[in-house]
């Protein structure tokens, strides 16, 4: 069964999405099947054009631009917390798939939660 990592935290201001990012990252390196759900503030990860010049912060664009290249197998986006922030499919990376209904998502996979 393939691992979800479910990034519920914001892009910048915690390292808590940079961890679960890092560690969807080892375990698709050790080939176990990892896919990436963004809900909540975490769907501001999907943002493209990340300007981080005033919080003097690397864009995690870069970062969560490699995750296939590192074997991640899939990167959904929460819908509804896509529209509360305002993120459209062509506002994400590429590659994002919009989830209407996480409940069955959530049951196809074992489920990992990082929380700030």
């Amino acid at each position: 069964m393939s691992t979800l990592i479910v990034i519920d935290q914001p892009p910048y201001g915690t390292w808590v999405g940079r961890e679960a990012l890092d560690m969807a990252f080892s375990l698709a390196a050790f080939d176990q099947p990892v896919s990436l759900f963004f809900t909540g503030t975490g769907v501001n990860w999907l943002r493209k054009n990340q300007n981080t010049n005033e919080i003097e912060q690397k864009s995690v664009e870069k970062n969560l631009s490699a995750a296939p290249i590192f074997g991640v197998s899939s990167i959904y986006a929460d819908a509804s917390a896509c529209a509360q922030y305002g993120l459209t499919q062509e506002d994400m990376l590429a590659g994002v798939a919009m989830i209407r209904n996480s409940t069955e998502l959530l049951h196809q996979h074992t489920l990992t939660t990082f929380a700030g």
